[in-house]
């Protein structure tokens, strides 16, 4: 049996009521208030009726099912229990510690008494602690504890849906040398706002953390498909690029990215954070300012890091690198206006070795200074042959290497292949890519000035797959821009691409710049691209790269038709 109160008893209890704690409340089993002390109406409203009002019904909605289950407890157990709620008052929502006790009236029914305090200072403390310990002080993103729960708790989701997910690792190309040069606080006030723009790059339910220094990860729920994530990655270099306007310097940076998707790249954290980091580094690697996708298999190829790349350097001593030459015509009159030199390995025990197979590899380990200044020369020399036979003037054109393209030798080079050969400078075309130009932009400038001084002229390679600002139309001396094949293949039925050739074509035009659509295939693809004001053609329907022999045989004939 339950203890019963007297009319002594009650009239003690609601002076004790009134001073037990800020909050005091007495309900019956229903939740409804029966009595509230003075402090209690103070503390929640003098405004509120609370005598009749239901408890439960003040407690936000998140919390309602907390406090409704400890009420329960109560009551069955006729034990204290504790809970922490948010309760709405007059003029704010505030957090109270409620400890609730049963005990039994005169009329033997169930009464609870609900003693509660303020504690919305103290779990404010609480949550900005936890905020500093989940979250980098400097840019407010979340850390490293934080992106591993994200991390794990986007991973469970993907087992439950067999939907998968995105890691994205980047870092900012050039921060370093800020950073030295102006100091910390210029870097600090840069990485906040990097971080600021970054985030406005993706999705509410995207999650990026800055995990040290200048590095950045990004966690894409749904995102699976290399278009969706290459498109991602174009916004957020398309945003770093965008100038850095701190204490009344332009300052410019970019930043290369890596993605890894699960289950695909991995199943854990720490192999996707891994297999991110190492696509970063190869897109750093191979130029900057772009964004490369896990390949398990180009990325850890022991016979590539060993044997083939002795082979390599065997192959420069015993001559098995050679050129081949790929017609580019006038898209009008399909006449033969210059070559792109199209470099080849001929390994004597395999045959023709791909491109994609060596050339990376020589990026990495320095050859491919010394194979571009041959294969620079060699053009250049082929060039006059090619001429004397054509009887006419011709171009020459040929791709440039990020790392070709920071030797500090790259312009002697350059100069001695002109030189050597006697190729005036707008004969030669050279090729880079959009990373080139904004992995260092103030290098690039300066650089590609004095190339244009030459005479020669410069091309953006793959136009329209890069992520650089168009700013650089504007700012470097560009003389021709190469539509990439994937704008080319589906024409002229992609209602898209063929807009997006329409856009690259009409901004040449009005910027006076040269055009060349690369891998055009068909008929119906070049009629297309003549119609629509595009100056050059090459691909293999109107012609395949070539020893320079089968060209000399089709320079000669069309020589003598001319004549004719």
């Amino acid at each position: 049996m339950l203890p019963k109160r007297n009319d002594t008893q009650s009239t003690q209890l609601a002076s004790l009521m009134e001073v037990a704690g800020e909050v005091v409340l007495r309900l019956n089993t229903r939740g409804e208030i029966l009595f509230a002390s003075a402090r209690a109406a103070e503390a929640l409203g003098h405004d509120i009726q609370l005598l009749g009002r239901n408890l439960f019904e003040m407690v936000r909605l998140s919390d309602r099912h907390a406090i409704e289950a400890a009420f329960r407890q109560t009551v069955q157990s006729l034990e204290v229990t504790r809970v922490s709620v948010r309760m709405s008052t007059q003029a704010s929502v505030l957090w109270f510690e409620l400890q609730m006790i049963a005990y039994s009236t005169e009329t033997t029914e169930l009464e609870v008494v609900v003693v509660g305090r303020d504690i919305s200072s103290q779990q404010k403390t609480e949550e900005r602690l936890r905020h500093m310990a989940t979250h980098d002080e400097l840019t407010n993103l979340p850390n490293r504890t934080l992106l591993a729960d994200r991390l794990r708790m986007t991973i469970a989701q993907s087992r439950r849906t067999n939907i998968g997910f995105t890691v994205i690792a980047l870092d900012l190309d050039g921060f370093k040398k800020v950073n030295d040069a102006l100091g910390h606080p210029v870097g600090d006030a840069l990485l906040r706002i990097a971080a600021k723009r970054l985030r406005e790059t993706l999705r509410d339910v995207d999650t990026l953390a800055r995990v040290g220094g200048d590095e950045f990860v990004a966690v894409l729920p749904g995102a699976v498909d290399e278009v969706e994530i290459q498109n991602v990655a174009r916004r957020m270099i398309s945003a770093i690029q965008l100038p850095f306007e701190i204490n009344g310097n332009a300052l410019y940076v970019s930043t290369s990215i890596g993605a890894a998707v699960y289950p695909i790249h991995g199943d854990s954290e720490v192999k996707l954070l891994a297999h991110a980091d190492t696509a970063m580094y190869r897109a750093k690697e191979t130029g900057k300012a772009r964004c490369i996708v896990y390949n398990e298999a180009a990325f850890n190829h022991i016979e590539h890091d060993v044997s083939m790349e002795a082979a390599m350097f065997e192959a420069v001593r015993n001559g098995e690198f050679l050129l081949h030459y790929q017609p580019i015509v006038d898209a009008r009159t399909r006449q033969i206006m210059g070559f792109e030199a199209l470099m080849r390995w001929m390994r004597p025990d395999i045959g023709l070795v791909p491109p994609s197979q060596f050339i990376a590899m020589a990026e990495d380990n320095g050859l491919i200074n010394l194979l571009g200044a041959w294969a620079l020369k060699s053009a250049c020399v082929q060039l006059k042959r090619f001429e004397e036979v054509a009887g006419r003037k011709l171009y020459v054109s040929v791709n440039v290497s990020p790392r070709q393209f920071r030797n500090d030798q790259f312009l002697k080079m350059m100069d001695d292949a002109l030189k050597l050969s006697g190729v005036k400078g707008d004969q030669l075309l050279l090729e880079i890519t959009e990373g080139i130009l904004m992995s260092d932009p103030e290098h690039a400038e300066q650089l590609l000035t004095k190339i244009a001084s030459r005479g020669v002229r410069i091309a953006i390679d793959d136009f329209g797959t890069g992520y650089s600002s168009l700013i650089y139309l504007k700012r470097f001396p560009i003389a021709a821009l190469k539509i990439d094949r994937t704008f080319i293949k589906d024409l002229p039925n992609s209602i898209k691409d063929a807009a997006i050739c329409n856009v690259i074509l009409s901004l040449a035009s009005h910027l006076s710049l040269l055009t060349v659509a690369e891998g055009v295939e068909n008929e119906q693809q070049l009629e297309f691209l003549s119609e629509q004001g595009c100056s050059l053609i090459q691909g293999f329907h109107t012609g395949f790269p070539e020893l320079p022999a089968t060209l000399i045989d089709i320079l000669k004939a069309d020589a003598a038709a001319l004549q004719h």
